[in-house]
């Protein structure tokens, strides 16, 4: 499986939420609503959830082994450091 296609939809004025990203595979499959959060400990990707009944939330899609979370999250992280390079070079920030 190779990751073909990223792009990172960034978001102003947000502390935690930084950006939306989709993320294509083989070119033939995608997923979309990844989100790039600030934590703790630095940026992470959050895959794409929805809200339970009790109030919880779900992955409605997730890698199953840390190898695959890994380069996912290398790949959009990657793709939004690019973008927000791309958006200073822009605005002359």
């Amino acid at each position: 499986m190779e990751i073909t296609e990223v792009r990172v939809f960034p978001v102003e004025n947000n502390e935690r939420l930084k950006a939306y990203a989709t993320i294509i595979f083989d070119n033939c499959f995608i997923i979309r609503d990844l989100k790039v959060i600030q934590g703790n400990s630095g940026l992470f990707v959050a895959m794409p959830s929805k809200r339970m009944k009790d109030g919880t939330y779900r992955d409605t899609a997730h890698p199953l082994n840390n190898e695959t979370r890994a380069m996912i999250e290398e790949a959009v992280l990657g793709e939004y450091e690019r973008e927000l390079k791309k958006l200073s070079e822009q605005t002359g920030v």
